[in-house]
Formats: structure tokens, C-alpha cells, sequence
């Protein structure tokens, strides 16, 4: 069974950056898309970014060209580097990842989120 455990949230000032880690453990028979989604309080859960298993990358507007994702598919783990934070920006970022399993089904798995708080 898959795990996802996310790190390096925290509180931030705005203009600070942060980097948000999710290592993946457990079997996992293929990796499709891994992304991060936040939540704000009170708000939907929304997409900040995501990338495929051939590298393509797709952004938020609201984060496009101050964050950016990554991956290391040796060592199943997501990163998502965070420039020029904006209080806007607080809340529960999770980490999602799309496994493909050895019968071609895909299947959403979901981290327990890391606070990020952007204030002064």
C-alpha cells in the first residue's frame, strides 16, 4: 500500500520561499502524475501543480512562474519549490499522486497535508 508523507511546510513571510517534499514508500507498480493540490480555510481544494511521468509540468495561474514542481522517480518523491509567497498562498498543501497499477487502472493516492502559513 502506498504512503505519502509530506514536509517542509511552515510559516513564511511574504517574499520568503519554502520547499514542500512528498516522499512515496510502499509498492508501487508505476507512477503516472504526482501533484500538489492546497485548501485554503473555508475554500475549495484547489490544483497548484502537477507533472507527468514523461516531465510535463502544468501550473495555477495564481503560482505560475513562482513555483516550481519536481520529481525524482528514483526515489518517488515530489517537490514543489515555492518564490515570492503570498499570504494568499496559506493553507493545506497535499500531495497527490496517480499510480498506475499492473492492470492499467489509475489510482488517486492522497498525503495528510503540510501547513503553509504565509504572514507577517
Amino acid at each position: 500500500q502506498v504512503q505519502l508523507v509530506e514536509s517542509g511546510g511552515g510559516l513564511v513571510q511574504p517574499g520568503g520561499s519554502l520547499r514542500l517534499s512528498c516522499a512515496a514508500s510502499g509498492s508501487i507498480f508505476s507512477i503516472n502524475a504526482m501533484g500538489w493540490h492546497r485548501q485554503a480555510p473555508g475554500k475549495e481544494r484547489e490544483l497548484v501543480a502537477s507533472i507527468t511521468n514523461v516531465h510535463s509540468t502544468n501550473y495555477a495561474d495564481s503560482v505560475k512562474g513562482r513555483f516550481t514542481i519536481s520529481i525524482n522517480n528514483a526515489k518517488n518523491t515530489l517537490y514543489l519549490q515555492m518564490n515570492s509567497l503570498k499570504p494568499e498562498d496559506t493553507g493545506v498543501y497535499y500531495c497527490n499522486l496517480i499510480e498506475r497499477l499492473w492492470n492499467d487502472v489509475l489510482v488517486p493516492r492522497w498525503g495528510q497535508g503540510t501547513q503553509v502559513t504565509v504572514s507577517s
